[in-house]
């Protein structure tokens, strides 16, 4: 039987199927918000306020009448934007500095190991808290603080993988061949991890996004009246027996968005694990 691809794999899983697709429709709303609705998101008209799903407003109107469907459309962005916001403050730095720990001198790998027990060692939230309250609640600090949390994560495992591969025939031959740390890692070690990264990658985006949104409901992420989902709920959080709507709306919007995160992250460690069923068909 003739080996497939991984791409091919991964567009025959059912996970990644409805993983993407739904993710898709995400950045489609991300990319065509303005076009979907005519309503600005953050336009105010009291005359209008807590209307109900309607023709005119297909998912009703907020506490301060704006439609509930544009403001969810236009946040769409705020997700797109703060999930790659976020992995790269978490993913880069801690990709550079577990292969520094992984290739680096014995005091450095002690240094740097040492950096990212002592950031594990304090809770995932009360570290982001506490990055808040030093810089101060805003978007730019909301990533700060997820992208520190989420560093440890990204160095325990690019050590470990380089650990692992430090001994291999190819990077022996490179040594050999006079190549610089630097250049082994970039040539050899770097492209041999990338699948374990992707699949971790896929995996903690999802919860550095909630955790975005979590700041944001307690006020000290994305600030009013920009329409981002978790900003959504904190002011909609008294109008649950009154106003259903504007509240379900962008609880919805985040379950789905996490879910189909989490599908297509599935998808991508059936594929790339190596003991998986996909990768040895």
């Amino acid at each position: 039987m003739k080996p497939i691809s991984p791409w091919q794999a991964l567009l025959r899983h059912r996970s990644a199927q409805v993983g993407g697709t739904l993710l898709a429709l995400i950045m489609l709303a991300a990319l065509a918000a303005p076009a979907m609705s005519a309503w600005d998101p953050i336009a105010v008209d009291t005359a209008h306020r807590l209307l109900p799903p309607g023709t005119e407003h297909w998912l009703g109107t907020d506490e301060l009448g704006r439609d509930v469907f544009s403001r969810i459309v236009h946040g769409a962005r705020w997700f797109v934007g703060i999930g790659l916001a976020t992995l790269a403050a978490s993913a880069v730095p801690g990709i550079v500095l577990g292969l520094a720990a992984g290739i680096g001198p014995r005091w450095l790998n002690l240094l740097i190991s040492g950096i990212a027990d002592v950031l594990l060692s304090f809770p995932y939230v009360l570290l982001m808290l506490a990055v808040v309250a030093i810089l101060g609640p805003s978007l730019g600090t909301a990533i700060i603080a997820v992208g520190i949390g989420g560093v440890p994560g990204y160095i325990r495992l690019v050590r470990g993988e380089v650990l692992a591969l430090r001994q291999a025939e190819f990077v022996e031959a490179l040594q050999a061949l006079g190549a610089s740390r630097w250049q082994i890692a970039r040539r050899a070690l770097l492209p041999n991890i990338a699948s374990p990264l992707v699949v971790y990658a896929s995996f903690v985006t999802p919860l550095s996004v909630l955790a975005a949104a979590a700041l944001s409901f307690l006020g000290l992420g994305v600030q009013p009246p920009a329409p981002e989902w978790g900003a959504m709920l904190v002011n909609a959080r008294n109008l649950l027996l009154t106003a259903w709507w504007a509240t379900a709306a962008p609880g919805f919007a985040i379950f789905l968005a996490i879910f189909s995160t989490n599908l297509l992250g599935n998808a991508l460690r059936d594929v790339l694990d190596p003991r998986s069923r996909w990768a040895a068909t």
